[in-house]
């Protein structure tokens, strides 16, 4: 596992004070709202639709018990309303797609103690927020992937202490987002992000990264092409600052939609790749400047030391053997939460966040504890986070399978459905979000409360649905199988549907955005056009053949005309209740 750095809890102690002073400040009237915003954002506080909202980083998607029991703390004493219209509210966080975990019920007057309780436990929310270079994500199986090149958490850490505080990038044109494998399956949706980062390895055996940027949701969903196919380890700092600096000097910041680096590189193209690789260039070349910035062989042995497996605990690891247990819920739970481990005797497990009666990916204060509790008896006191708004544990003996299937099924964590359409993705939407059109749970409990059959789920096969309430596309609509955009008409939440969208990954074919399946649907429409989607694929696949297979074969034409009849009942039905 790795340690906290006892200058990072300096850094985060001495932020924590600084917050304090400032808070005070603004509560005693002597910082205005508008002076204090800046202020809160840096340390990732926004100000949502019913209450304040923290932003915790979680880097790489690393968590250790003792941040988890943190955090369970945080959710317990502090994410709590006691007075007015949602009095009661609370107790639980939200894990995000970007490895992130929200917690949206804390008043203002008890942010400086959170932001004391995080950083003892080297937590914070710097760069959750702003025009700033976000937390730095990376594959949930990094380290432990049998696929796996290079392990990329040593490089993300280097990059993170790259990127924060960086004096130069504190204000961007808008937020910028840097993802991280090293593995040829892309299973941190690397095309998606402002820079995608995939560590290989050459024909020489060396190591470097292919870079990407340029990728992004929203309003203009766009693929980051490559711009560099092999860059040295040693100066992908120099690269990234190229890139960044080129943004930072050219960006938009006249039009907040557009702003973002995409937006920068469709408009400017091959002069947006020539103008990188001149910086690159200078960067290089400059003696003072290539020396501060070039990664040296000895930092990456140093923190490389942080990501060594557990050995004590690997140790005692043993072969797989036939289990005892016949239950079939055992069965499927291990076909689809159990991964395959580069390390014998060893599996890597996801806890599912997706369950009946709970938005996807929150969890309570008792969860966060009980999963505490798990990781420290069945992984080495090793947690993380998915982009699938799920938690894993990277280091299972395979012994202890079992033993860990019943102590999850007793905590509602044990849902065998991985890759199935109950393990969708959803933002918090408008029952929290200040942003959102529409809310996204009621559509998302709906969905996980028809689909409930496991048979019926296996069926159906790997979908991934995706939902966002605004086109800020927290939800990833854009990369959904199936994805669901809440939109506004004349002050009433509308849905719009999407097919085909891909997030990189190997199964599902290169990148790309979902097509729009017709108009808007009602809110009351939605579950019955996204019922009749999944009537039509089952009418129309051939054997085998997964949905977004099935849509790209046949088109949008036969989605659409089934969708076009469930708004067509619906009309009906409204004219026959009117008449």
């Amino acid at each position: 596992m790795k340690p906290h750095r006892d200058a990072d809890l300096t850094l985060l102690r001495q932020r924590a004070a600084q917050f304090r002073d400032q808070l005070q400040r603004h509560l005693r009237g002597e910082l205005s709202a508008e002076d204090f915003k800046p202020l809160r954002l840096q340390n990732g506080w926004y100000l949502q639709r019913h209450a304040p909202m923290l932003r915790v980083a979680i880097p790489y998607g690393e968590l250790d018990s003792h941040q988890l029991r943190t955090l369970a703390r945080v959710a317990r004493e502090f994410d709590r309303t006691t007075d007015g219209p949602h009095a009661g509210r609370g107790g639980y966080g939200h894990f995000t797609t970007r490895q992130n975990i929200q917690f949206n019920w804390i008043p203002l007057e008890r942010a400086a103690d959170v932001m004391d309780v995080l950083a003892e436990a080297g937590l914070h929310g710097i760069q959750t927020s702003g025009n700033c270079i976000r937390n730095i994500t990376s594959d949930a199986l990094a380290g432990i992937a049998p696929d796996e090149e290079v392990d990329p958490r040593p490089y993300c850490e280097l990059l993170r202490r790259w990127s924060t505080l960086h004096p130069e990038f504190a204000f961007l044109p808008r937020k910028f987002k840097i993802a991280v494998t090293g593995s040829p399956d892309d299973r941190a949706a690397l095309a998606w992000h402002d820079i995608g980062l995939q560590l290989h390895r050459n024909a020489e055996g060396a190591v470097g990264f292919r870079v990407r940027a340029g990728g992004g949701m929203g309003r203009t969903p766009l693929i980051a092409p490559v711009l560099a196919d092999f860059v040295p380890w040693t100066d992908i700092v120099l690269f990234l600052e190229a890139i960044v600096r080129v943004y930072n000097l050219y960006g938009r910041r006249d039009n907040l939609y557009k702003a973002r680096l995409k937006i920068l590189v469709k408009a400017e193209g091959q002069a947006f790749v020539d103008a990188v690789h001149a910086e690159y260039r200078a960067l290089r070349d400059d003696d003072a400047l290539g020396a501060a910035l070039r990664l040296r062989q000895r930092d990456l042995e140093a923190v490389a030391a942080w990501f060594e497996p557990p050995r004590d605990w690997v140790a005692s690891a043993q072969p797989a053997r036939e289990e005892a247990i016949t239950d079939p819920a055992y069965a499927r739970w291990r076909a689809r939460q159990v991964h395959a481990h580069r390390l014998p005797g060893m599996a890597a497990v996801t806890l599912s966040l997706k369950r009946p009666g709970w938005a996807p990916g929150d969890v309570s204060a008792e969860q966060l504890d009980a999963v505490a509790d798990l990781a420290d008896r069945f992984s080495a006191g090793a947690a993380r986070v998915t982009h699938e708004q799920n938690l894993l544990l990277p280091w299972v003996r395979e012994q202890d399978l079992p033993q860990l299937w019943q102590a999850a099924r007793a905590l509602g964590l044990a849902q065998p459905n991985h890759g199935l359409l109950t393990d969708l993705i959803a933002c918090p939407g408008g029952d929290l979000c200040a942003l959102a059109n529409a809310r996204t749970t009621p559509i998302a409990l709906q969905v996980l409360q028809r689909y409930q059959d496991p048979d019926e789920l296996e069926a159906l096969g790997d979908i991934a649905l995706h939902i966002s309430g605004c086109m800020n596309s927290c939800g990833h609509h854009h990369s959904g199988h199936l994805g669901i955009l809440g939109v506004d008409k004349d002050g009433q939440e509308w849905y719009q549907l999407t097919l085909g969208g891909s997030d990189g990954q190997t199964r599902h074919g290169p990148a790309r955005p979902g097509r729009v399946v017709g108009p808007a649907f009602a809110a009351d429409e939605i579950a019955d056009a996204l019922q009749a989607v999944l009537d039509t694929y089952l009418e129309l696949r051939l054997p085998h053949e997964r949905l977004l297979d099935t849509v790209q074969r046949v088109g949008l034409a036969p989605f659409r005309a089934a969708t076009d009849a469930v708004r067509q009942r619906s009309a009906a039905s409204l004219e026959a209740s009117l008449a």
